[in-house]
């Protein structure tokens, strides 16, 4: 096996160096943000009772923790999520490879996704109550329908981008629709079903904290909406940060996903 270059290491250490800055000023920039908070707080810059500060919301965090009641929500929040994530994708995905394999299919429901995708979906959401219950089957439902038809147009944008003459070369060789979805458009499409993934990600927080606003009895939205109704304000930040690093840890291990996936191929 050949040793590698001197260039070759010089560039690997400047790469791993620069990611090494990147990583250090990100963390000053939060520890920065956070320590000027505090003291903003402290010196009555802001009114520490609208803004809440750090210390404040540690406090609160303690608070809770000592109820027993603070992994509860987290876990509440995190399960819907997760599952909306999945189910919202998977089914998304499964619809867009139907709407590709039919074009007549594509072309007459093209205009109602368009129309959907506008929609407000928590316009839905007494509806979905109303049909559901008052319960966690409601949330993850809003949490699918907010980020099903991004996932579909998406996927179905992907599917059509595949170069034609591919398509057609694998039809002069007698290849069947099904040979050609699994051959190249659902590999070739890899890149897209990530973006949707990352995509979801965010979305998918946004519709259980929705549902969860409107019906929950557990979980970080039901903190939120609590904290405001009692004028806990430190409680609803407490929550908005921890949903804000549940958030990016999510994303993190889809990037990751892709990260290994790239990897493999490359």
């Amino acid at each position: 096996m050949n040793k590698p270059s001197l260039e070759h290491v010089k560039y690997i250490q400047a790469v791993k160096k620069k990611k090494r800055k990147i990583v250090i000023v990100r963390l000053i920039i939060l520890i920065c943000f956070f320590a000027l908070w505090e003291i903003a707080g402290d010196l009555k810059w802001i009114d520490p009772f609208l803004t809440s500060t750090p210390s404040r919301m540690i406090k609160s965090l303690v608070k809770i923790y000592n109820e027993g009641t603070l992994f509860k929500h987290i876990g509440v929040t995190c399960l819907e999520t997760i599952l909306g994530f999945i189910l919202s994708t998977v089914i998304g995905t499964l619809l867009a490879v139907l709407l590709w394999w039919s074009d007549f299919a594509s072309k007459v429901l093209d205009p109602y996704l368009v129309v959907l995708n506008a929609l407000p979906k928590v316009a839905l959401a007494p509806i979905i109550i109303f049909w559901a219950g008052n319960g966690y089957t409601s949330i993850i439902i809003i949490a699918i329908l907010i980020s099903i038809i991004v996932t579909i147009i998406n996927v179905l944008s992907g599917f059509k981008s595949i170069d034609e003459d591919k398509i057609k070369l694998l039809k002069t060789f007698g290849a069947t629709k099904f040979q050609i979805l699994t051959n190249l458009v659902l590999p070739a499409s890899i890149p897209t079903l990530i973006s949707a993934l990352k995509i979801n990600v965010g979305l998918s927080w946004v519709g259980v904290i929705m549902g969860e606003f409107l019906v929950a009895k557990d979980g970080l939205g039901f903190l939120i909406i609590f904290g405001g109704q009692i004028s806990q304000l430190d409680m609803v930040m407490m929550s908005i940060i921890i949903l804000c690093i549940l958030a990016y840890a999510m994303y993190e291990l889809v990037a990751l996903i892709e990260k290994n996936f790239y990897r493999k191929k490359y």
